[in-house]
Order: structure tokens, then sequence, then C-alpha cells
């Protein structure tokens, strides 16, 4: 007689037993982060500067390299996950979107569209005219409010992508997402460094004002940061860790510190890696106090056919365009997901 084995949409993380042996059973929930590089449409956007992404422009920019970018940058996220869930990720924050149109764009290619993904966006105040966005299936993840947050600085003429709080119910777990995009390091790491420090103190805000109203308020922090794990923008001004043990008392844990320690990147510049695209949990999700599901593991996902696989810049993450110059490629970064797990009940 065989014996039978029920480790439900989860084979690839959880090993199988021998006949007789005692086994635990796990349903994973997927969250993932991708900074899709300039998804730009082509219409001209008032108080938006999108000159470069206008049809006619030296990139031409026109209606076959959107809808052609838009198939791989569905395919990519078709992919994300897969091996452990069917329907891939339940929630996806995104970087560098122009508008919702875009987004509602991109759910609806063929690679996406049976998932029925839904949109949040609210349009930002950059100059570049790119903001953050959440998809979200429906299906997984129940959708009861969200909440963009500005950030406000000392010079009146700065102007930064704001940061979108979704709040939701995953598979019972009342879930808080905030996608962010940090300020960048143009003018030199130094020297843009408050700009981030800020950036992080909004961060922090939001999330203590979840924490007030339940201390064990279930809270996901993603985004291109623009900063390194060991930054002092997501250690102390954060409040996050690499450890654990040291995720207590609202210190967020940071699972992409340890990757970060083994030289695993998200992006690469200058012949070195950085990893800017993170996720950082409060510690109810390292623990699992106060719902089901609890933090499992992290991966970036770096695929073989996402890199550029020849010349100076060869293994770095396959671009789009270099300059103006049509690389025919995905994003300068590379998208990461968190992989939590609820036990089944038996």
């Amino acid at each position: 007689m065989m014996c039978s084995s029920r480790i439900l949409l989860f084979a690839a993380l959880v090993p199988l037993m021998a006949c007789g042996q005692a086994k635990q059973e796990y349903v994973p929930a997927l969250v993932g982060f991708y900074n899709v590089e300039n998804l730009y449409d082509t219409l001209d956007q008032a108080d938006v500067d999108d000159a470069e992404f206008l049809p006619g422009s030296a990139k031409q920019w026109g209606s076959v390299r959107y809808w052609h970018k838009l198939d791989k940058m569905a395919g990519v996220i078709a992919s994300l996950g897969k091996d452990l869930h069917p329907q891939g990720l339940a929630i996806l924050g995104l970087g560098e979107v122009e508008n919702r149109t875009v987004v509602e764009d991109l759910a609806a290619r063929e690679p996406l569209k049976a998932r029925g993904y839904k949109v949040m966006h609210v349009d930002g105040p950059d100059r570049r005219g790119v903001d953050v966005a959440l998809m979200y299936n429906p299906s997984l993840y129940k959708v009861y409010a969200h909440k963009s947050y500005r950030l406000h600085m000392a010079d009146t003429a700065f102007r930064t992508r704001d940061q979108l709080l979704v709040s939701g119910v995953l598979d019972g777990d009342t879930t808080h997402v905030i996608v962010a995009h940090w300020p960048s390091r143009r003018g030199g790491e130094k020297r843009s460094e408050p700009n981030r420090k800020a950036a992080a103190e909004l961060g922090r805000h939001i999330i203590d004002s979840l924490l007030a109203i339940n201390p064990n308020a279930r809270v996901m922090y993603m985004g291109d940061l623009n900063d390194d794990p060991v930054n002092v923008s997501l250690t102390r001004f954060l409040r996050a860790t690499g450890e654990k043990a040291e995720a207590v008392d609202g210190t967020l844990y940071n699972p992409m510190y340890e990757p970060y320690q083994r030289g695993i990147g998200t992006l690469a510049w200058r012949d070195s890696w950085n990893l800017f695209d993170q996720i950082v949990i409060t510690p109810s999700l390292v623990t699992g106090a106060g719902g089901q599901y609890h933090y499992y593991g992290v991966r970036i996902f770096n695929e073989p056919y996402l890199r550029q696989e020849e010349g100076n810049f060869a293994g770095y993450p396959s671009r789009t365009f270099v300059g103006d110059i049509y690389q025919d490629g995905y994003s300068d970064h590379f998208p990461v997901f968190l992989i939590l797990v609820k036990e089944v009940k038996k």
C-alpha cells in the first residue's frame, strides 16, 4: 500500500516523510516586490517629465515597445513563486510605474489575466511621474483600506514618491503592506543620505501608528529603498535588524540582511552588487503572533534569462534601455518575494 502525502501546494519546501512518520503540512502565501524600471505609457502627462518616453523621443518609445515590455514584465511576474503556489504571488508591490493605467494594462496581459489581479495606486508628486503601486489577487487578499503618505522636506522643491499603505485580510490574517521607493542616490550616496533617512522616518511613523493600535500588527514594508540592509537608514531610522532574535518590541526583521552578507544583490553598479529591493516585517510575522502565517524564507528571483549574457555587464540585470539604446531586456532590478506559511489544521 502506498503512503499518502498531503503537502498542500508546498512540496518544494517541505520534505516528504517516510510512511508511518509524522508530517507537518503547510500552505504558503507569497508576497513580492518588483521595480519594473520606467514603466511609462506613450501619452504626454501634464506636470510630469515624461518626454523621454514619448513617441518621437530618442528612445523611440511607442505602442509596440510598450506592449512588448508589458508582456515581458507579466511573464516574469507570472513565474514568481509558481513552483510553490499555483496562483503565484498573492500580493506584489511595484516601483517605477507612471500611473494606474499602466498597472492595469500589466495585470490584464495574458500571463496574468486569469488571476484577476486588482490594483491600488495613488498619483504622487515625483517630477519624473513614477509612483509605487500594489497588485493583489482578490481571491487571496481582501483589501479594505488604503492611504498614501507624502514625504515633506524643509526644501519644498524636493519631490519624491509617496508611500502607499494597503490594509487587507490575507486568508484570515489582517495584514498591512506598505510600498515605498525611497529617494535616489543622485548627487552621491552621502549627500543624498538625509533624504533616505527622512523616508525611513516616515515609514517608521506609519508602522508605529499600526503597532499602536495592535502590538501584534502584521506589517510588511517593501520597496526599492536605494540603500542596503546595513545602511543607517534601515538599521537606525527604520529600526530593522538582520537577527530574528532581536526583532522584538517593535524592532523589524529584515530577511534581506543575510543574502546581502553573502554578496547577493538585486541590482549592480560599477562592478558591485546592491540589495536595494527589500521586504521588512514586524515581529509578529516572525513569531506567528496574532495570526496564522509566519515567515519562512525569502527569494531573489535572479534567473539566467533576466541577466545580461555578454559584454562588460554580463550577469547584471538585463535592462530595457541603456541610455537611449534599446536592449529589449526586463528591468535593472531583480524581483524579490517572501514566503509565508501556515500549518494545516488536522
